[in-house]
């Protein structure tokens, strides 16, 4: 029970810390440059250029029917926490604004409150909760796309506010500066969220099967898994190596496949996540 207790207090107090930085992020280097990050926080700093109201208030005001709609799937317990995180980014939003930019200099000001703001997202969301808005949106969208990757999400729907910002402000070059910080927000999120464990799975058809297995295992140090397959049109039978290596040591494994036997046939693609030995505990705490 004190565990649990400690648990929350520690998600709280984090949540708290990276909303006082999303606000920073978003008053002090992104708003004073008329550089838009997308999704809800921009469409509120959008509108704050044409009525009298805090870029954090809009955010607050739009964010409530949104989340009152994902209560029903998501429950109270995440929505509890989501609406904490809104009224936190809210009043650091408004409470920095007015002071004066950090830097006027656009294009360390769309990195640094990109960044800011990126991490804040991608921490609040391992919290168990979301910062409102496109995340609610967003989180929508992962229940029915499970493959397809948070920040890449964020980018289509950012893409889309950033463009209409550079039509109502009369203003491409902010508006080619905040796409630039949409590709930094995306890489920012998934380093966050996915670690830098992503590697390469490797799919190799080859008739000398075994010498590769031996040879990956003893240079790269990489684990190897024999699959049987049968050609569709041959019948027969073949083993198909199976491993996951980390993408440094990666062209190693090119480099034996040439030497023992240049008509191997190679599938690649990406590992993002991986759990068990050598990478992430599938059981470790998010938070």
């Amino acid at each position: 029970m004190l565990n649990y207790s400690w648990q929350s207090v520690k998600k709280y107090l984090i949540i708290t810390l990276v909303s006082i930085l999303y606000g920073a992020g978003t008053s002090l280097f992104l708003d004073p440059n008329d550089l838009v990050p997308g999704g809800l926080t921009g469409i509120a700093m959008i509108l704050n250029r044409f009525i009298p109201i805090g870029t954090g208030t809009i955010f607050l005001i739009f964010n409530i029917p949104i989340i009152a709609l994902a209560w029903f799937k998501f429950g109270g317990k995440f929505i509890i926490s989501t609406l904490y995180a809104v009224a936190c980014v809210s009043v650091a939003t408004d409470m920095f604004m007015g002071m004066p930019a950090v830097t006027k200099e656009p294009l360390l000001a769309v990195f640094m409150g990109d960044i800011l703001i990126a991490f804040s997202i991608a921490t609040i969301f391992k919290c168990g909760a979301t910062s409102g808005g496109a995340d609610i949106i967003i989180k929508f969208l992962r229940l029915k796309y499970p493959h397809i990757r948070t920040g890449r999400l964020f980018m289509i729907f950012d893409i889309s506010v950033v463009a209409l910002s550079g039509i109502l402000f009369h203003n491409i070059d902010a508006a080619l500066y905040a796409f630039i910080g949409i590709f930094v927000m995306s890489a920012v999120m998934d380093l966050v969220l996915y670690g830098q464990d992503e590697a390469k799975m490797v799919f190799i058809i080859s008739e000398k099967f075994e010498i590769l297995a031996s040879k990956i295992m003893s240079d790269v140090d990489a684990g190897v898994t024999f699959l049987t397959g049968r050609g569709a049109y041959t019948k027969k039978e073949k083993e198909v190596i199976l491993c996951v290596v980390r993408k440094a040591v990666y062209p190693k494994v090119e480099e034996i496949i040439k030497a023992e036997d240049p008509a191997a046939f190679l599938i690649v693609t990406h590992a993002h996540e991986i759990y068990g030995e050598g990478y992430k505990d599938i059981f470790a705490n998010k938070v």
